[in-house]
């Protein structure tokens, strides 16, 4: 990845905090949470379990007439059944009711009623909105930036009476950024020389020999190995040995030769489908094993089997989707928008399988990949 590819990507935190805080009312950044995690069990989008006929994650279901009363009148709080009930201290009027065991707090119902007088938008779920790229914001420490990205935190800064660090000593910003990008120290070769270069683009010969180490694609691999939930034992019963390093090294070298990402997600996902597929696309694929395993004795192989699919379900949605999928296991998902019949038919592309269920103190199980040793 080059330095300016690396710095678009760090800065997406930088852009994204900068915008919530200068909107006054954000629908997924302030308002979704609230609605979901005190509303939605009653008034979302499971049908079956939905009260008074009422929808509240919806703006058609919010602003439709029910019973001559309307839930939310875009730009209206005062005329808004939502505000009305959230503000009762009548028991058998406030929302949400005692019995449930939630309260909103003052700041809570402001920030409803804000949204509401502000015509009460509502938007996509955020795994499906397209980020765009802001306007560069302007700024009293103009002179400090050297990067569009710098004035987005500085304009930051401002918003909450803060004024920019001093600059990093050399040798500071030398030890901060081989940390950030190999997970190591500089060695005291490494700091001599960058001390003794005095070329205006010092700096950015580091970050290009630090993002051409292979150090650098071990540190990247560090939280991909986390969120793919890696083990190179079974977890489970007796917490059996299985040789799972071979993904890890696939990991780390997509890393350092700058693997396309959708080549990344394809071939850890379906890497054995592809068409005359390469040993490494298969062994990709162990990203679907990555999850523990077992052979406890009395324990049901195709339970445990079945198990394993649902596991495959949940890391993908999380780790691609940026969804919570597992909920609809049981039930339409109260809170984000999938079916169960979504999660069923995502649940249907992993159970073609021929894992055998019981799998823990033997090492790997069937199905393998055999691999040959360049050495």
């Amino acid at each position: 990845m080059s330095p300016p590819r690396l710095i678009a990507v760090l800065a997406l935190g930088f852009l994204s905090t900068y915008s919530r805080a200068e909107e006054s009312v954000d629908y997924n950044y302030h308002v979704r949470p609230i609605l979901s995690a005190n509303c939605f069990a009653c008034h979302g989008p499971d049908e079956k379990g939905r009260k008074a006929n009422l929808r509240l994650d919806s703006f058609a279901g919010a602003t439709a007439e029910n019973d001559g009363v309307r839930a939310i009148v875009p730009g209206d709080p005062s005329a808004s059944a939502l505000v009305s009930r959230i503000g009762s201290d009548d028991p058998d009027e406030i929302m949400p009711p005692p019995e449930s065991h939630r309260v909103l707090t003052p700041a809570q119902k402001d920030i409803l009623a804000r949204w509401i007088a502000e015509g009460a938008e509502y938007e996509d779920h955020w795994a499906f909105v397209a980020p765009k790229t802001p306007a560069v914001p302007e700024t009293r420490h103009a002179d400090w930036a050297r990067h569009p990205i710098d004035r987005f935190i500085a304009a930051r800064l401002e918003a909450a009476g803060l004024d920019p660090a001093p600059e990093a000593r050399p040798a500071e910003l030398l030890r901060r950024v081989t940390f950030d990008l190999t997970g190591l120290p500089p060695t005291l070769e490494e700091r001599d020389a960058f001390l003794a270069d005095s070329s205006p683009d010092a700096y950015e010969k580091v970050v290009d020999r630090l993002l051409a180490s292979p150090h650098y694609g071990e540190r990247m691999t560090l939280a991909w190995m986390d969120a793919a939930r890696y083990g190179d034992t079974s977890v489970m019963h007796a917490d059996g040995p299985r040789d799972m390093w071979p993904w890890r090294d696939w990991v780390i070298k997509a890393y350092n030769t700058n693997k396309r990402f959708d080549t990344f997600a394809v071939e850890q996902l379906a890497g054995d489908l592809l068409p005359d597929a390469t040993p490494e696309q298969k062994l990709a694929t162990g990203f679907n094993r990555n999850h523990a395993t077992s052979d406890e004795g009395g324990a049901i192989p195709e339970e445990l089997r079945v198990g394993y699919v649902v596991d495959r379900v949940k890391t993908t949605s999380n780790v691609f989707l940026g969804l919570s999928m597992e909920c609809g296991q049981c039930h339409d998902h109260k809170y984000d928008p999938i079916t169960q019949k979504d999660y069923y038919r995502f649940f249907a592309y992993f159970n073609n399988t021929q894992d055998p269920g019981m799998q823990s103190r033997n090492g790997n199980q069937t199905p393998v990949v055999e691999l040959t040793n360049p050495a």
